[in-house]
């Protein structure tokens, strides 16, 4: 099993070594392979990025662990649809602008105007229009009244936990 090493410069390794100081507020679960934050693009309500705790960028090389960290994927996605009730749940594990294992979990509304396409169009708008940023940022459930729902959720339906 190849893991890359932690590396200085990845924000993901930073959060993962501080999870208080990466993530603060946003900060929903510590699972035994992951932690799960809320994502600041909340006009996807629920919104959520799982954070590998191995400092790996494929899914290929965390090994045995592997289905550890899928399941706390799956176990994340069912909080999302019990506390959110998204039309549809999209899946994204890319890597390619942070090339540390991380899925995005999007909780798409039917009455999205863009549902049919990714959301990284809309992100992309974001990052050059002020007013989209903030209307993708907000969302209509305050973010700590997200975290405190998904982490009741999970609380109630017994999800692993680490330090």
């Amino acid at each position: 099993m190849t893991h890359m090493s932690h590396d200085p410069n990845c924000p993901m390794c930073k959060a993962v070594a501080d999870p208080e100081r990466g993530w603060g507020d946003r900060l929903v679960w510590r699972f035994p392979h992951s932690f799960a934050v809320l994502g600041p693009w909340q006009f996807y309500t629920g919104y959520c990025v799982l954070v590998s705790r191995a400092a790996a960028s494929e899914l290929s090389q965390l090994g045995p662990a592997r289905a550890a960290f899928l399941d706390e994927m799956s176990l994340l996605a069912a909080g999302i649809e019990a506390c959110f009730a998204p039309h549809k749940l999209n899946y994204e594990l890319l890597g390619n602008v942070v090339p540390h294992l991380h899925w995005h979990l999007f909780p798409r509304s039917a009455g999205d105007p863009e549902r049919l396409r990714p959301v990284w169009f809309a992100t992309e708008r974001a990052e050059a229009d002020p007013a989209e940023n903030q209307r993708l940022r907000a969302g209509t459930v305050p973010p700590a009244e997200c975290v405190a729902r998904l982490q009741n959720w999970l609380t109630a339906n017994g999800a692993p936990t680490a330090p």
